[in-house]
Parts: structure tokens; sequence; C-alpha cells
């Protein structure tokens, strides 16, 4: 399927030299024999608000690791990045070699908006802060790509100084909106939009990316996307094959099921229901209730749970249990249903209903794409899903035909953007589509103690 569905955007002068082929020799008449230059690193920038949980955050993550893995061999340039964000405790570790993280003072949402979660400061002067920390960050350390994740503007329009700042400053600079598939419902996004002109998106951005199969979900067609932004979307594909996977030391005893409830703060109806589901005979069972459940909610899972079901609160990164799983129950947040996509496991989706649509939107999606299994929160319990379970032990699920090759086409699209043309060859073209195949990069075992899984 061709991933340039609609006109693309205006062109821009591009920021240096084709880095397709290796360096030009150098030669120096009297220092001896010829040298080769080393190209400067692509530098990178990844931001994303964080409110609550990792789930931007882990996106971007996955974004860092493709371009690190796969940038170098098609470019001659290493990549050397930050990733900027607002939850405390996502370190360097599990982050590519060459990345470091950022953190932002942290903000948190409640009914009436968003407001400090930590300083008492008040929210103007905690926006504010964050706002020149990403402005001093960007005029620091220069990039050639910025990546923002799902709100063009930030919180209350902090990052609008200082991509106007590099627009002004660094010509050669490309700034992208990353989109998940889906948005939320069209009422509700139009809301958010009206926040956000899309005049000023058109200004600061050069692309959309949006991460999933327009096949499935097109924001175009369903009004999330504004009509005035169509001509700077470029579908990618589902961010699956080739994703980062953190190891994991939990090894539970095969066969078994697994559900996981993301960051776990609106998961505790889930995992109670699956914890006291029947196992099939012969299977184990594993509840990952999240880093984010209250510890008393968490102990009444483990209360629930059979002689054959584990309840663990977190693991480094559910994207390998799920894969080595022989069937999964899970909510639908992004990065889980992106790493039940990239296996044949069958997968049964309980999305969060409330207050955005935005899980039961993408459930019901794959379902019809014969992708998924959807439960409804109104028709969970044990029974449902012991039922489930024992129709889906003994089947795979063949997804062959979503695109779920995003991790590759994203480094294609950063080479299109911020190297020469000629980058983007049909020989280089044909190298970089086998690079999410269904082999993950590894994280080292060493760096990935701190990051925590949540959908």
């Amino acid at each position: 399927m061709s991933r340039d569905t609609v006109p693309p955007p205006v062109a821009h002068p591009t920021s240096g030299p084709a880095q397709d082929a290796a360096p030009a020799p150098v030669a120096h008449p009297a220092s001896g024999p010829v040298r080769h230059a080393v190209a400067e690193p692509v530098r990178v920038v990844f931001y994303s608000h964080d409110s609550q949980g990792l789930g931007h955050f882990r996106r971007n993550r996955a974004l860092a690791h493709a371009l690190a893995g796969g940038l170098p061999g098609l470019t001659g340039r290493q990549v050397t990045g930050l990733l900027v964000n607002g939850v405390a405790g996502t370190s360097g570790a599990s982050v590519p070699d060459g990345f470091d993280v950022v953190t932002l003072p942290a903000v948190g949402k409640s009914g009436t908006g968003y407001g400090p979660r930590n300083l008492g400061i008040g929210m103007a002067a905690v926006t504010g802060l964050r706002s020149e920390i990403v402005r001093a960050t960007l005029n620091a350390f220069a990039p050639d790509l910025v990546v923002v994740d799902r709100h063009a503007l930030g919180v209350d329009g902090e990052l609008a100084p200082a991509l106007a700042e590099l627009r002004a400053t660094r010509a050669g600079a490309r700034t992208v909106l990353g989109l998940r598939e889906v948005l939320d419902d069209p009422s509700a996004v139009a809301a958010e939009w009206s926040r956000t002109p899309a005049s000023v998106v058109r200004e600061l951005f050069d692309e959309i990316w949006v991460y999933g199969d327009p096949r499935v979900h097109d924001l175009r067609t369903t009004g999330e996307l504004p009509e005035a932004l169509h001509d700077l979307a470029r579908y990618q594909g589902y961010l699956s094959h080739g994703r980062a996977e953190d190891p994991d030391d939990l090894h539970p005893e095969r066969p078994y099921l697994i559900t996981t409830a993301g960051g776990g703060s609106d998961g505790v109806a889930l995992c109670l229901a699956a914890a006291a589901a029947p196992v099939p005979a012969g299977h184990r069972h594993v509840v990952v209730t999240g880093p984010q459940m209250a510890d008393a909610d968490h102990r009444s899972v483990e209360l629930a749970a059979g002689p054959r079901t584990r309840v663990v609160r977190s693991v480094p990164d559910a994207g390998g249990l799920i894969r080595q799983a022989v069937a999964a129950v899970s909510m639908a947040g992004y990065n889980t249903v992106a790493e039940s996509m990239a296996t044949d496991v069958p997968a049964l989706l309980v999305p969060r209903e409330w207050p955005r649509r935005e899980q039961l939107i993408r459930a019901e999606g794959l379902a019809e794409a014969g992708a998924a299994d959807v439960l409804r929160q109104r028709d969970l319990s044990p029974a449902r899903i012991g039922d489930w379970w024992a129709g889906a032990v003994d089947r795979r699920v063949d997804r062959s035909h979503l695109d779920l090759a995003g991790l590759s086409a994203v480094v294609r699209s950063t080479v299109r953007l911020t190297c020469d043309g000629a980058a983007t060859s049909t020989a280089t073209s044909a190298r970089v589509d086998h690079l999410a195949d269904a082999t993950a990069y590894p994280i080292p075992a060493a760096r990935s103690e701190e990051l925590r899984h949540a959908g």
C-alpha cells in the first residue's frame, strides 16, 4: 500500500548533502595517508507532554530505538537525541545508546484541566518553566528533527515559543507531529483543535505522521484531523514489527495466558475478572496489574486469583510476554495493541470507554479488520473471559493484512526529511523495508530496570 495517499506538502530545502553513500575521503597533503571525514550525527528530539502514564514516552522511545538501529546503515551517520517528557523516573535506562532524557516539571490532569503535580507555584508558572526548558534545550542541542507526540503545542501552548524560534534560527531543522491512529470521538477532538488552530500547526510543522493503517481507521475521513491538515498527513503504519523489547526475568511456565492493564489506574475491573476466570487445563495465567494501580486494588486482585494464576505488579515490557503467550487479554491502549498486533497471539481487547472513547474506537476497528476480539466493559465477567480463553488457546491469528511496519516507515521518512533526496533511492528504500521485521531491537538488560509497561 502506498504511504503517500494524499498530496505531499510543500517541499522545503534540504539540510545537507546526501548521506546514503560512505563519506568521501578527505586529502591532507602534508599529513600522510588519506583519511575519511566523520559525518556529524543526526540530532533528534522527541517530545511528549506525559501528564499520566508512560504511553507517550514509550511510543517515542520505540521510535528512538528504530532510528538508532536503522539510520546509520542507510546514511553513514550515527543518531543522537533527547527524549523530553514529563514523567519522573524515565531516566536513561532503556533508551538507545546516544540518547538521553530531559524530564520536565510534572503536570497532572483533573476534571478542570491541567495543574501542577508537585510544584506549588501555580500552573502558569509551571507551564512557563516547562516552556523555557524546552526552548533552551532546542536552542542548545540544535536538532535536525523534532517529533512531537500527540499534542502539537504541548500543555497550554508551552511548545509554541520553542518551535517558532527553531523555525526562525535553524532553517534546516524539520518538525513533525506524531499522532496515534485514533484520537477520540470527533466531537471531543474538535474542542482540542479549536485550541490548536490548523494555521498554527501548518506554520510550525512540516509533516504529520500517523502511526496506523488507514484501512482500519482513517483520521481524515472520521473528522478527527482538520481538513486543512490533510495534505500534511503521512500514514506510517502501526509501530509494531521491530519494536524494542526489554528483557524480562519473569519466565512464566508455558503454556500460559496473559492479562495486562496498561498503567493499571483504570484496570481494576479487568484484572479482577481475569484473575477469577477459569484457566484452561494445562495452562498457567499471568496478570500484570500495572505500576499505577492502587495497592489495595492490587491486593484484591491477588485475593481473587485462582491457584494457576500469578499476579505481578509490573514488568519491564509486556511485549515479550505477549509474544510468547498462547492468548492475551488487555485493555486497548496504543502500545499494548501495537505489541499484540506484531504477533499471531489471539487478543481479547477490553477497552476503556470513559472519559475518552479512543480505546473503544481502536478495539472495534481492529475487530472489524479481523485482528482482535472485543469485550465491552458492561459484559465483563470471569465467565466471559474463561469462555474466550477456551476457544482461543488452540488458534492463531493472521494479521499480515495490516500495515505493521511503522517503525521502518519512520526511518525512511527521517531519511527523506533530514537528508538529500538521493538518500531515498530505490536501493535505500529496499534496505529500510527490512529494518522492521518480526525481530525486535534488543535492549541490554543492564539498561532496562526503570521503564515499566503502560499501555
